[in-house]
């Protein structure tokens, strides 16, 4: 007879059930209560493998910084370095996406982590997620750099300046009049991949 498929134990329900939340609003604040509920454990089965919300929220974003996107760009052959980096970055705007989508998502970040001032397991939970973005935004730069097709030095330093420049354009996504700036949003990620593709000023610069 076949074998039955392995049940996940407690704390596989946990991180799994953390990491669907996440997955559904990256603004959930993973509290102990609200992760146990959805995987259906007690506050204390909980807190027996991961004493704080921040020891969760660590543990769920490390197995996020190994998961692969499926149809990620990076990988498409045919296109240009410069392309599939653009269409890297239009890929993490999508799930912002526009009008009401952004400004439900852009008012979830400010309620989660801006006001009222978050707690310290608040702030930890919205620093490793940003390292989340970070590092997918490295991992992309690494691959480029790995064929020749961008600089070697400073992949942290341009992958937090595509972060940055992400950001503003979130946040432009977000005000009145969002449809006129998506029209040259194009514009704005094609100069900031053009940018971080470049040989700087000098030469090539490494890593600190």
């Amino acid at each position: 007879m076949p074998e039955r498929s392995k049940e996940p134990d407690t704390r596989d329900k946990i991180l799994i059930a953390a990491a669907t939340m996440l997955g559904e609003d990256p603004t959930a604040r993973l509290s102990v209560r609200a992760v146990a509920a959805r995987a259906g454990v007690s506050t204390g089965s909980l807190r027996h493998f991961f004493p704080t919300q921040r020891a969760l929220v660590e543990t769920v974003v490390a197995g996020l910084y190994e998961l692969d996107i499926p149809d990620d760009p990076i990988s498409e052959e045919g296109r240009t370095p410069a392309e599939r980096l653009l269409g890297c970055l239009q890929q993490m705007l999508a799930q912002i996406g526009t009008g009401d989508r952004a400004r439900q998502y852009w008012r979830g970040m400010y309620e989660a982590y801006v006001a009222p001032s978050p707690t310290d397991d608040e702030a930890a939970t919205y620093l490793a997620l940003e390292r989340v973005g970070l590092r997918r935004l490295e991992r992309w730069l690494g691959v480029l750099v790995a064929e020749g097709a961008a600089p070697a030095g400073a992949v942290e330093q341009r992958a937090r300046f595509l972060g940055t420049v992400l950001d503003g354009l979130v946040a432009g996504r977000v005000l009145p009049g969002d449809t006129v700036r998506l029209g040259f949003e194009s514009d704005t990620l094609r100069l900031a991949v053009e940018a971080v593709l470049s040989e700087p000023a000098g030469g090539p610069q490494r890593d600190q």
